[in-house]
Formats: structure tokens, sequence, C-alpha cells
């Protein structure tokens, strides 16, 4: 009979958490930093009553927002290359149902994330409690049901006893590179105050290693088949390449076989930017550099990527007759995507068997200046984009497709001269090499995707695997955690910042120095220029005052600055270049978080570069503007590929 020690579930939950470690290549991390929680009725004299008498080593957070305070803890996890987490919980109802989002953001991304949503009683007995959800249909559903089609395991804890399979699961999920996401374990509120005899072995220390699996070797040769035949084969640095740490190995194996690379938005930065095979973005949201050869590409090299429709174009970016596409993931899911030939392995130690075939095969593309010649086309376009300045009545902005009286409008309303690429260019130039940039939705993940240069390996940090809005301003707070020593700056247009600021708070009550840079436009610039290139009016995505039926009315100015002011922070307004430059450089000096709010003119963001992306437009319309964009994305649908 082994030794046992009594403990509620929630008791048990905290000890076993604050036991876990994981080992990659050798180096041991604590793998559970801490809680962030938000108590309600339904987990505060629980898993409330664990933290607040035995945390043991793990830190305490509290949350504002359930989605903000998950968000954080995402962006932690990412930072650290999926090797340490924060844990979230919440009270039942609303306050779990708001973590559900966040747990769909997670496992899109692939970025393990742990909640511990309170539920109702196990027992039913004081059946309906508050803030539960009754169905009629079954008793036994509860709010947190909804968890199950966006986590990638999900259980329920009816009794304490269950609870050890449970963790010991989600720690299976949590740190499998192939299969990581949210994991979900509903807490029902008595169930959490329950005891059992639990054996005192469960809490001793545990180390999941993170493995580095290489293909075998017929996949490796089915590959290296492949590629040797290429004559302009084209890399995609995906978000694997990062969390395998295989940046470098990535650039070795392209300047080896003269092979150039495009990023996606979670792969940016797993590279240098400096590098001589480097093109930038990839896809919709890519470079000139990067789209012109994908065009031309006889091979693509799928590393570590999802290949969403942002990668690819809506897969009509690679376009040459036969074209190929060779996949390595660690995720067979992803690695059969497109109808690859695929290569199911860690990115690192995958690419260097890889090598050594193409080593033996004497393989080298046969490039000759197209690289050269397509970085240096873009980095005049580069150079255009990031001296974009106000001219006044003859300004011409970049995207065409417009509301002839907004920039204008905008202009008198703000005073505003700031044009979105420009600011981009000088944010920049002006911050130190070694800060950490955070972007989510909107216009600027394609700017920055296009025009970020950043040499420090996971200097870059964009959500855009489920493009969730909201996420900027929380993940400052998870990615300062992560890098302390580092300067963090959060890039959030004023829509996205108006859904989720408020994890504000919580970034002044645990004193981090972050910075928010707030690009304000009065509107969803990005959704408003993708209603307008398809031949519809600018409807509900620019902030205007309604006439009792739309929003066509006027502007609506907002001070943003006076919002950060209200929580403390240290604010600045910037209407020309010169003013954020100045904001920028006197932000280094401060010791608490900065917030600037940037009056940026609207539709200058960056534009298309041999993109397409495939909406869903309709066949059917009153408005000839609609049906010639219809037309327009028909086409494109019939000569994109066909899986």
């Amino acid at each position: 009979m082994s030794n046992t020690i009594r403990l509620t579930t929630a008791q048990a939950i905290v000890r076993f958490l604050d036991q876990q470690y994981v080992s990659m290549d050798g180096i041991e991390t604590k793998f559970v930093e801490g809680f962030f929680t938000i108590f309600g009725h339904g987990i505060a004299v629980g898993l409330g009553e664990a933290l607040d008498t035995n945390p043991g080593s793990l830190r305490v957070m509290q949350g504002r927002n359930e989605q903000g305070m998950c968000h954080a803890a995402i962006a932690f996890a990412k930072q650290n290359n999926r090797r340490r987490i924060i844990a979230c919980s919440s009270s039942i109802g609303p306050g779990a149902a708001n973590m559900v989002t966040a747990c769909a953001d997670a496992t899109v991304n692939n970025i393990p994330l742990l909640v511990f949503p309170s539920d109702t009683f196990a027992s039913r007995q004081p059946d309906p409690v508050l803030q539960q959800l009754e169905q009629s249909s079954s008793l036994a559903v509860s709010t947190n049901d909804a968890f199950r089609p966006v986590c990638k395991y999900w259980d329920r804890i009816s009794r304490p006893e269950q609870v050890m399979t449970a963790l010991i699961n989600a720690m299976r999920v949590l740190t499998d590179p192939a299969e990581t996401g949210a994991c979900c374990i509903a807490l029902p509120q008595d169930v959490e105050g329950e005891a059992y005899d639990y054996p005192t072995y469960f809490f001793e220390k545990r180390v999941h290693r993170i493995t580095r699996p290489v293909a075998v070797d017929e996949e490796l040769e089915d590959v290296a088949a492949v590629i040797a035949s290429a004559k302009k084969p084209l890399l995609i640095v995906g978000g694997g390449v990062r969390y395998s740490e295989a940046g470098e190995t990535v650039e070795n194996f392209c300047e080896e076989f003269r092979i150039p690379f495009g990023e996606s938005q979670a792969g940016k930065s797993a590279c240098k930017s400096s590098h001589p095979y480097c093109l930038g973005g990839i896809g919709v949201t890519g470079t000139y550099a990067s789209n012109i050869l994908a065009k031309d590409a006889d091979v693509i090299i799928a590393v570590g990527t999802r290949l969403s429709d942002f990668t690819t174009g809506s897969k009509y970016l690679f376009r040459e007759e036969g074209v190929k596409v060779v996949t390595i993931n660690n995720c067979r899911f992803h690695a059969y995507k497109m109808d690859a030939v695929k290569a199911v392995g860690d990115a690192k130690v995958t690419l260097e068997a890889l090598a050594a075939k193409l080593r033996a095969k004497n393989y080298v593309s046969s490039y000759t200046t197209e690289i050269v010649d397509a970085k240096a086309a873009w980095d005049q376009e580069m150079e255009r984009l990031g001296n974009l300045s106000y001219t006044g009545e003859d300004f011409v902005p970049n995207i065409k497709a417009r509301d002839p009286r907004t920039v204008p409008e905008f202009v008198a309303l703000t005073q505003g001269q700031i044009t979105q690429t420009a600011a981009i260019a000088a944010i920049n130039r002006t911050i130190d090499e070694n800060s950490v940039i955070i972007t989510a939705g909107g216009s600027l993940p394609s700017c920055l995707q296009r025009m970020w240069r950043t040499d420090k390996r996971g200097g870059y940090h964009a959500e855009y695997g489920y493009s969730c809005m909201g996420y900027e301003v929380a993940a400052t707070l998870g990615v300062k955690f992560a890098e302390p020593d580092s300067e963090v700056y959060a890039l959030v247009g004023d829509s996205s910042f108006q859904m989720l600021h408020s994890e504000i708070m919580t970034i002044m009550q645990e004193r981090q120095k972050v910075n928010i840079l707030v690009f304000d436009n009065c509107g969803f610039g990005c959704i408003n220029n993708l209603e307008m290139n398809n031949g519809i009016g600018s409807l509900a995505t620019e902030f205007r005052y309604t006439d009792g039926k739309k929003p066509t009315g006027d502007l609506i100015p907002v001070d943003y600055a006076k919002i950060g002011e209200g929580y403390g922070l240290k604010t600045y307004t910037c209407r020309t270049i010169a003013e954020l430059v100045a904001a920028l450089n006197d932000a280094k000096t401060q010791e608490r978080a900065c917030l600037f709010d940037l009056k940026v003119l609207p539709k200058t963001m960056t534009d298309g570069y041999e993109s397409w992306w495939n909406v869903g437009i309709a066949e059917v319309s009153e408005k000839e503007s609609v049906r010639a964009a219809c037309e327009d994305v028909m086409e494109h649908r019939r000569d994109a590929r066909a899986y």
C-alpha cells in the first residue's frame, strides 16, 4: 500500500501542477508558472482556497477579463517556445464562456493553454445554481460543453480521484509539439472542495521530455527526390521552425542549396530578416519578393506551417505548371495538406537529415539573379512606404477604393498626418534591436509581415492563426513575463483596442513596463478595404455617428491617451512622425507602462503585391461594382489549385 495524503480536488491540482517540468535538448524548465484567475462564486472557495493556503511556488495573478487573461497566458507560452505555461481558472457561466474564444485561439495556433472553468454542482442538488445554463434536453450539459470543439483535450471531474488521469492526459497534450493546444478540465464547484486520499507519488516531480523525432528514411528519400528535381524551389518558414528553434538550421540549409525562403506570420523572426535568402512575409500579406518568386517556383518546401489560406494565397500563389509541394512537419495532419510529399518529424533534425541527402546528390538550385533582383525591388518599395507622407489636398493614399471624404475629414478632426507605413518604418528604426513587437487582427499584421525587419529570434510575435482582435494588449503582459529584460511593444488598431484592453489594469497591478501603440484611423480599416475592394459601400466599418439606420454620419474622435492616463500609464499623443519618434525615445526612459495615441491616416496601409484572397462574395447583386468583383473572384478560383 502506497503512502497517501488527504487533499481536496483543488489542492491536488495545485500541488500536482507545481511539480511539472519539461526537458528539451537536455535543458530542464519548470512548466507551470502559476495561475491567472478571476474569482467568481464557482471557483473562489474551491480552487481559491488551495491557492490561498498553499500555492507552493506557483504565482497567482488577477485577470480583468477571462479572455484577456487567457491571451496573456497564450502569449507567455508562445514567447517561451511552448516550454512554460500559465494556467487559467474562472467561475461558471459567463466567466467560463469568456475563455472559449481564447481556447480556440490556442488550439488553432498549437499553443499550450490549460484552463479550469468552474462548473455546476455534480450532485445537482442546488440546481439551478447562479449562472447555470439549463438544457431541458440534457441536465448533463453546462456552459463548459462549449469548450469541447475548441480544445485538444476536454474533461469534467465528477469525483476527486478522476483529477489524476485528467491532469496526466492534459500534460500529455500540452507537452506534445504535434498535438498541443488548449486543454480544459471542468471543475464542478462541489467537487473542487471534496477530499480524497491521493497517493503521494502522484505529487512527485515529473519531467515531460519534448523530443525531436526525425522523419523516417523512406520519407526523407521521397522529399529529397522531389527537391533534387527542382530548378527554382522556395521554402516557407512556419511556426514549427520557431518552436523547434530551427531558425539557424533553415538559414544554413537555404544558404547551402541556394533556396530562398518566405515567412508565415507564425514563422516570422524564427530566421534573421537580414539573411540574404530571406524574402520576408509570404502570401496574402506577403512581400513582392516572396510572392513573385513563389509564382515561378517549381517546388514549395513547407516547413512547420499549417499552410493556411493567407500563406498560400488561397492556393492561388503557386502557379508554375506542375509545381509540387513537400512538407516537413511534426504533425501528420498538417504534413498531409495540399497533397504534399511529406516528411513527418521535428523541423530541425529533419532538415539536417534532408540536407545530408541533398548534399549526397550534389544538389544546388538553378537561381541566378532572381533572388537578388526580387529583394532589390522590394527594398525600393520599402523605401517608398517608409517615407510616405501627407501632402495636403493632393495626397493619394495607398488603397484606391475609399470614401473620398474620409482622409480630409480625418485630418480636420484629429490633425493627424501620420501614414501607417511611415509609422511602422519609424518604430522599426527607433526601438531597440532586442525589442519584441506584438500584433494580431486587422491591417497591422499585413503591414508588419511585409515591412518589419528584425534579427532577434522571436522578436516578432503575431497571433494570426485565429486573427483574434483584442489579443494585443493582454499579450504584452504575457510576453513581458516571458522576457522581462526586453522592451515589449503592442501595435494595435483602434478597433482592436476597443474590443479588449481590460488587462491594462493587470499590467499596472503587476508593475510591468510595456508599450501600447494605438493606431487610430477611426475604424476597422482592414475590413473597410475588403468591403470597398469588392464593390460594397463603406458599411459599419468606420466609427461614424448613426443617421438612425446606418452609421454614416460624421467620424467620432476618441482620445486614447486619456484612457491610458486614467489607468496610470505614461501617455503620448502623436500626430506627426517627429512626435512619434520623440515619444518612443522618451518612453525608453520611463519605468511605467506607456500608451501612444497615433493619429494615423486611413487607407495608408500596404496593399496587394501579387497576392489574392478567396472571399465569399455575392454571386447576385444589384450593384455593378459587386458583379465585377465577383467575376474577378471566380476567375481566380478557377486558377487556384484544387484539393
